[in-house]
């Protein structure tokens, strides 16, 4: 069931109790339907156990890593996957179905029209959007205002859901969400009472909070998961050329229970990424920079955006590898401490502010209030 909000009398959006509305069709099937299959409850509960939820997770996982479970035999595990694969359709689909299926990916609003414009409506659910860029370059920034916006009802471009954001570098600050609520016209508590957060200190930490994710997404309305940033552990973790390969393997099953996340619960996964030197970029690149994560991370992200910094508080958002999308770049600039995107190839151009208090005129060299 998805959360609902209304207006309240000092016009800020207000969260609406579960049972006021009404409820959405889930786009899983729990794991307890598995008993009307003949499955044993104990079974069903080793499952849980193991972090498998619903008949959809337990299709993404292999029969040898379910007879891993304790408790459940080869016999049990192909009887389950029968009883799974009768409630589920698992096979090949008509193009046409398929698009039809795509009518339930929801895109979140990232709070700028343009940059809303360069990823087609915004971050979509049922893949994973990576964001990569130097310190400063605004993948946090971006994090925080995704916690918000997720929040907004669907006909607001909003995700209408709650959101489990993962920290693995210290740096999410709940009073950053205060002002960001306000933008939005909604109820700051209301906000970051429907975010949950963990700080994760290893990558071991990192995967097992992935796992536990699962039980709360299949009793609660999520509508996005951010991980800031999924490199940094393993860079930790794992060091010199000896542990590489190690290290990207546990990289790409960390990144496989990602995508099973988001097509499992229809979420949409936000990633930052950071960046390492690239000597051999070209030397007439001024400074050669590249995505850490190698191929590994390079396949797994569905929608990869380069972050970087542009003139004095300038920042520029480009389209660095996309399926549907085509390559193009939005910029944002800062006046009165309020960002504003526009489309870098639409430039200049005249367009109202977030908080739509001013209106702009953005020319190549640089950005002034229309009133003045």
């Amino acid at each position: 069931m998805s959360p609902s909000r209304h207006a309240d009398e000092g016009g800020q959006l207000q969260l609406m109790e579960p049972d006021r509305v009404d409820d959405e069709e889930e786009c899983f099937e729990s794991i307890d339907r598995l008993i009307s299959q003949g499955i044993n409850a104990g079974d069903v509960k080793k499952l849980q156990d193991a972090g498998i939820y619903t008949c959809n997770g337990l299709m993404m996982h292999t029969k040898k890593s379910l007879t891993g479970i304790k408790g459940l035999s080869e016999a049990k595990v192909d009887k389950i996957c029968e009883a799974a694969e009768k409630l589920l359709s698992q096979g090949f689909m008509t193009g046409s179905d398929l698009l039809l299926k795509r009518k339930s990916v929801v895109r979140i609003t990232t709070g700028s029209q343009a940059l809303d414009e360069l990823l087609g409506g915004g971050i979509e659910t049922l893949c994973i959007t990576e964001a990569f860029g130097e310190f400063r370059s605004g993948k946090t920034q971006l994090a925080h205002t995704l916690c918000v916006s997720t929040q907004l009802p669907i006909h607001m471009h909003g995700g209408n859901g709650k959101v489990a954001y993962i920290d693995t570098e210290g740096t999410f600050r709940p009073e950053r969400i205060v002002p960001i609520a306000e933008r939005f016209g909604m109820d700051a508590n209301a906000i970051l009472d429907n975010i949950i957060y963990a700080r994760a200190y290893t990558y071991e930490h990192q995967y097992n909070l992935l796992l536990g994710l699962a039980a709360k997404m299949a009793e609660e309305p999520f509508r996005l998961l951010i991980v800031d940033s999924v490199i940094a552990l393993f860079r930790v973790d794992f060091s010199g050329r000896g542990e590489l390969a190690e290290r990207q393997q546990k990289l790409a099953q960390m990144l496989s229970r990602l995508t099973k996340i988001a097509e499992e619960f229809n979420v949409a996964v936000y990633i930052t990424n950071q960046v390492i030197a690239d000597p051999g970029g070209g030397m007439f690149i001024t400074d050669p920079k590249k995505p850490a994560g190698g191929h590994v991370l390079a396949h797994a992200a569905t929608i990869r955006l380069m972050l970087r910094k542009g003139k004095g508080e300038q920042r520029v958002c480009k389209i660095f590898d996309a399926p549907n999308l085509p390559e193009g770049e939005a910029i944002s600039f800062c006046f009165d401490d309020i960002y504003v995107y526009c489309l870098s190839n639409l430039m200049p151009r005249s367009f109202v502010s977030l908080d739509q208090q001013h209106v702009f005129q953005v020319t190549s060299g640089g950005i002034m209030d229309a009133k003045d």
